[in-house]
């Protein structure tokens, strides 16, 4: 519990070996998570070679933990294997579609999280890198995913140098609804973000953007509509190149 509730995300990491015991440990271990029907419907490539991860970096956007990490996970979606399986045992995999790929990346995303609660409680250092699905062309051609095989999740993984501050969260309010979803009123948002919207390093993001409020650091800046609609087709098409679509 303490470790869960001081987790932080570790981005410098010391020069301290990882040895290969320990991360087939962890590896085997997470594989007892959840997952669709006992399938298991992930693969992990595991990354520590200079020049993969030199090549993986602007695919993540220069990210510089892509390739300062000592390895680098990609957690991948794989219906690939289930599907030779039956086709080697005279069965016929259906699994070339989208609820297929849904399936696989709800396995994926399951298995990544189990990992890194297992990695943090030996000590290692994560962190999840979100930009796996804003050029996933790049990162399946780098890797030699397969159709049917596509990149969900990235960890970097190594042990920390660093211990940056916790990061904020929403009160439990803020996300939880009894018995049925309860829209949120004006007074709603007020409180809950009362808190974000008030520390000091978000007010200096403001200060530094030019902006009024923090949710336009958010829209105008972060996470834009047009950079989403880019991202959104370029996942359509590889999700199609891969065979799920």
């Amino acid at each position: 519990m303490e470790t869960i509730k001081t987790r932080r995300s570790i981005r410098k990491y010391s020069s301290k070996e990882v040895s290969g015991q320990l991360l087939d440990e962890l590896l085997d271990q997470a594989a007892r998570t959840q997952t669709m029907g006992n399938m298991q419907l992930y693969s992990v490539v595991v990354t520590k070679s200079e020049e993969i991860k030199q090549a993986l970096l602007p695919a993540h956007l220069n990210q510089p933990m892509i390739s300062e990490a000592p390895i680098v996970l990609t957690i991948c979606a794989d219906f690939n294997r289930s599907s030779l399986w039956c086709e080697q045992r005279k069965a016929v995999p259906g699994y070339d579609n989208f609820l297929s790929f849904i399936n696989a990346a709800t396995d994926a995303l399951l298995y990544t999280q189990t990992f890194c609660n297992l990695a943090e409680e030996k000590g290692l250092g994560i962190c999840f890198i979100g930009t796996t699905v804003y050029c996933p062309k790049m990162i399946i051609d780098i890797l030699k995913l397969p159709k049917l095989v596509m990149p969900i999740a990235t960890l970097t993984l190594g042990w920390p140098d660093e211990k940056p501050p916790l990061t904020d969260r929403l009160p439990l309010k803020a996300f939880t609804h009894e018995e049925t979803y309860h829209n949120y009123t004006k007074e709603d948002i007020d409180k809950f973000y009362a808190y974000k919207e008030s520390l000091e390093e978000n007010l200096e993001f403001l200060k530094i953007n030019a902006k009024e409020t923090l949710a336009q650091i958010y829209t105008d800046i972060r996470y834009t509509k047009k950079d989403n609609e880019s991202m959104s087709k370029s996942l359509v098409e590889a999700l199609k190149s891969q065979g799920f679509l």
